[in-house]
């Protein structure tokens, strides 16, 4: 009986440490997917400001010495403005990074239970290497648009199809995502301003990036380890089910599993397919979520493709285009921090933060039509506190979502509350341009 004791003692061992690998491969594969799905998404607008200047210098009449020297100085010769601008907008760079990505997360969420995972990210991981090499090696404006549109589309379908994923792990694992969607802002933007300053071409420099699309299939397809009944390859027989089930709960611990039970109603655990009015009712009940979530990304784009452009101080040392880099990077270490921060504090208070943005967008509009800012250093402090805000209200936003909704409606909700950041986005894309037409005209 001694014997038989003590070879049964063994695999009492082996779960607590499978269960903790388990759990750890799970949370570095949704930090790295996070980082990869948005990261081509950071670049292109990282790299809006020369996307732009390359095609207007490609299009001009200067000799190339002539334009090297204009692109060092950060100059534009092609406006008599008194604000350094480029004759379009940067804006036009953001609507082609988020209005695909808007019309995916406005009609996906009703359609997408029928392609499974495996191929979504497959997909997502082509879009982004197709990208790269569009922008890369683009002859016109047009092409460049074109290889940012690629960009969207595959960060859209990849930010609802994993948001929709997380339903099916420990609740913690949305903090994991949401830090690697930080994490791909500081890692995009700080390379690729690194690396063109270093003297490496914006077209070298991208080519170099095309190591992210692979890192995002190694990561999903060989670190996570995912629940059986999730279909890979084969289209479900049912749309979205409750995911309170044995899958997700072997992934919890017991303080997760009883809380879980708690909140939940029984007739959200009812299993079956999720009619068109119960869709409705559901994001009725996400608008709560969605407009200050909205109002956030509308007043901090506003400020990112609207505004900062036009915030140049030619007495500094740096060029305006190293500025704008330089804005674009702070202001995602910004959200970095923010959105890793789950961890250590949730903000119930949504409307807040965007209150507190709409304050932060104001102050620059008036500062970059009267010019009474005295430092650029005055410009990275604010950037940074408006990426603080807007990661704040991203992370906590879906956490609140995926706590106070049922398991029959989580999967469902959290893919289609995502369209709250890029219909706030768009909007400031569109609004940005008669501003940023006014203020060059000046």
């Amino acid at each position: 009986m001694e014997q038989t004791a003590s070879v049964n003692a063994e695999p009492v061992q082996r779960p607590d440490t499978n269960g903790t690998c388990t759990q750890w491969r799970n949370r570095s594969g949704f930090w790295l997917l996070g980082l990869c799905n948005n990261f081509a998404y950071v670049v292109m607008l990282s790299a809006a400001h020369d996307i732009l200047q390359k095609q207007e210098s490609q299009n001009g009449t200067l000799p190339t010495s002539a334009t090297s020297a204009v692109e060092f100085q950060g100059g534009n010769s092609s406006n008599s403005s008194r604000y350094d601008c480029n004759p379009v907008s940067t804006a036009a760079v953001l609507l082609a990074d988020i209005l695909p990505t808007l019309a995916i997360k406005l009609s996906a969420p009703f359609v997408i239970h029928k392609l499974p995972y495996g191929f979504r990210v497959l997909f997502c991981a082509i879009m982004a290497a197709t990208s790269f090499l569009l922008v890369s090696f683009s002859s016109a404006v047009w092409m460049s648009i074109l290889g940012v549109i690629f960009a969207s589309i595959g960060a859209g379908l990849g930010e609802l199809s994993f948001l929709s994923l997380t339903v099916y792990f420990s609740s913690d694992i949305l903090g994991y995502w949401g830090s690697g969607t930080g994490g791909a802002g500081v890692a995009g933007a700080f390379l690729y301003s690194i690396l063109t300053q270093a003297g490496l071409s914006p077209q070298v420099t991208l080519l170099l990036m095309l190591v992210v699309p692979v890192a995002m299939l190694l990561s999903y397809f060989v670190l996570l380890v995912l629940p059986p009944s999730l279909p890979q390859w084969r289209v479900r027989e049912t749309e979205y089910t409750a995911v309170g089930s044995e899958d997700r709960r072997a992934l919890m611990d017991e303080s997760e599993e009883e809380e879980q039970e708690k909140s939940t109603p029984a007739e959200d655990r009812t299993a079956g397919p999720l009619a068109f009015t119960e869709k409705l009712h559901v994001i009725k009940g996400l608008l709560r979520f969605v407009f200050p979530l909205g109002l956030v990304y509308f007043a901090e784009y506003f400020i990112n493709q609207g505004l900062m452009e036009l915030l140049y101080f030619p007495k500094f040392s740096l060029s305006h285009a190293e500025q704008y880099r330089w804005y674009q990077t702070l202001y995602q270490v910004g959200v970095l921090v923010s959105r890793s921060s789950l961890c250590c504090v949730k903000i119930r208070n949504l409307w807040a933060l965007s209150v507190l943005q709409v304050v932060n967008a104001v102050l620059l509009l008036f500062a970059v039509r009267f010019q009474f800012l005295p430092s650029v250093w005055l410009v990275f402090i604010i950037v940074l506190y408006e990426g603080l805000l807007g990661g704040a209200a991203y992370v906590n936003t879906f956490y609140f979502i995926s706590k106070e909704t049922g398991d029959r409606h989580r999967e469902f909700a959290m893919a289609a509350a995502s369209v709250g950041d890029s219909l706030g986005i768009a909007l400031a894309g569109i609004t940005a341009f008669p501003v940023h037409r006014y203020f060059c005209s000046l």
